[in-house]
């Protein structure tokens, strides 16, 4: 059954939301690597491909990662010169470290992504390094990043399972310094999925009385006990206009065994619809993609307005 048969939300906008949202697609990256099997190339690409063409203009394709840490994202250069790159979307990458940041401007990439820690034991188990000591990494990676576009994303921030709640005042300022090495973007992950509304807003407001408005941030949520929908209202309210999302709900992190999968891009798109806000994305296009994804997956897809729209 196609969404033209069911229809759309009804369109109730609400007041102080932004008049339009980007949604930062991370399906290809975060959401593949942490499948057990191998994707083919050729597959990666298709994906992409259709992402694109339902609309989706920030595509965030691969991870300049070791092979020997995330084998599932070894095929980072092939997959790039075998992707047909439209002109009007932007297809960053994750490098986390100088050696992934030559590899990606080898490749030709003209935006990237560095991806911190917020806590001391994930910047250990995820970066080999540690919490103030990860900087210095960051550091070489921006020197050598002149004229790239580099946006930081902040693991750990709303909770480690290490190490239990994270203090408010450390993520900011942790994220506060990557802003000031010169990323343009700070995206704040609720990694394993335990924020609530009320922390939102309360790390919110902490970013902006440092001096961080909305528009410097995005947010990643994730949907172990079903918030990130929530979430995201309470992010759109306080004025960011950026949200991560994957598309048919795929993705978790191979570092935290707790992470389930992302916010599924098309239950954001349908909540952006019902509340008027400008996305661009074809959501019966991209419906079709998750189905046909979750095929190659060999499983349904966990998102909701997937199964509701193509069941």
């Amino acid at each position: 059954m196609s969404t033209r048969t069911l229809g759309l939300p009804q369109r109730a906008p609400a007041a102080n939301l932004p008049s339009r949202v980007t949604i930062w697609e991370v399906g290809p990256r975060d959401g593949l690597q942490n499948e057990s099997a191998i994707v083919p190339v050729e597959v990666k690409t298709e994906f992409l491909d259709r992402l694109a063409a339902a609309g989706l203009k920030v595509l965030e394709a691969t991870s300049f990662v070791s092979p020997k840490w995330v084998p599932q994202l070894a095929d980072a250069e092939d997959l790039l010169k075998g992707l047909a790159r439209r002109p009007d979307v932007r297809y960053p990458v994750l490098v986390p470290n100088t050696r992934g940041l030559g590899r990606a401007i080898d490749a030709g990439c003209a935006d990237i992504a560095i991806f911190a820690s917020a806590t001391e034991t994930f910047a250990r188990r995820n970066l080999n390094s540690g919490l103030e000591a990860q900087f210095a990494m960051f550091e070489q990676v921006l020197a050598g990043a002149a004229g790239l576009n580099v946006r930081a994303y902040l693991s750990m921030v709303f909770g480690d399972p290490w190490e239990g709640p994270v203090p408010v005042e450390q993520v900011v300022r942790v994220g506060k310094r990557l802003l000031e090495l010169g990323c343009w973007q700070l995206s704040l992950g609720d990694t394993i999925g335990v924020a609530t509304t009320g922390h939102v807003e309360q790390v919110l407001g902490a970013f902006l009385e440092a001096g961080v408005g909305p528009e410097r941030l995005a947010v990643h949520f994730h949907d172990t006990y079903g918030q990130a929908l929530a979430n995201t209202v309470a992010a759109l309210r306080f004025g960011v206009s950026t949200v991560d999302a994957s598309a048919g709900g795929l993705g978790g992190c191979p570092y935290a065994e707790s992470a389930t999968g992302n916010l599924a891009t098309e239950d954001l798109v349908w909540l952006l619809d019902g509340l008027g806000i400008e996305h661009g994305v074809d959501l019966e296009a991209l419906v079709e993609t998750s189905v046909w994804m979750a095929a190659k997956l060999g499983r349904p897809s966990p998102s909701r307005v997937v199964r509701a729209l193509a069941g």
